[in-house]
């Protein structure tokens, strides 16, 4: 079983769909499977973090900043690779450092999460974008 899921953006930060994804493994005859999800993109990923305090998301999108700031920073002028703007080229470096995929077991039909584990595409680009992780169930 597999599905496209299109995860519209805002600019930087974590964007949970753990409840989608809850919702189509519900509808699955699948008791137990192993859940693959991969980002069909290379200036974004994905990530299992707390879903319970904002301030974890807030943090990790600014801890990012601070580590990969915009190449138009005189500290970043070595980055060429601009040709969409001052976060191209450090939205990649932070997809190359963080997961593009993850694997996350079904057990029962549900997923077996932590208690405070949310599913999130982690945007790095500041214009909004219309992102696509594409979901195996197996």
């Amino acid at each position: 079983m597999h599905r496209l899921f299109t995860i519209a953006t805002r600019g930087p930060g974590l964007y949970e769909f753990t409840d989608a994804l809850r919702d189509w493994i519900a509808g699955a005859p699948a008791e137990e499977a192993v859940l693959t999800l991969f980002i069909r993109h290379t200036s974004a990923s994905l990530l299992i973090q707390e879903n319970a305090d904002p301030d974890v998301r807030r943090d990790l999108t600014e801890f990012l900043h601070r580590l990969v700031p915009p190449s138009d920073r005189p500290e970043m002028r070595w980055m060429t690779h601009t040709y969409e703007g001052p976060d191209d080229m450090p939205a990649h470096a932070k997809a190359a450092i963080l997961p593009v995929s993850l694997q996350i077991p079904v057990i029962s039909g549900r997923m077996m999460l932590g208690t405070w584990q949310g599913i999130y595409l982690f945007e790095h680009r500041q214009a909004p974008h219309r992102r696509e992780v594409m979901a195996l169930l197996r």
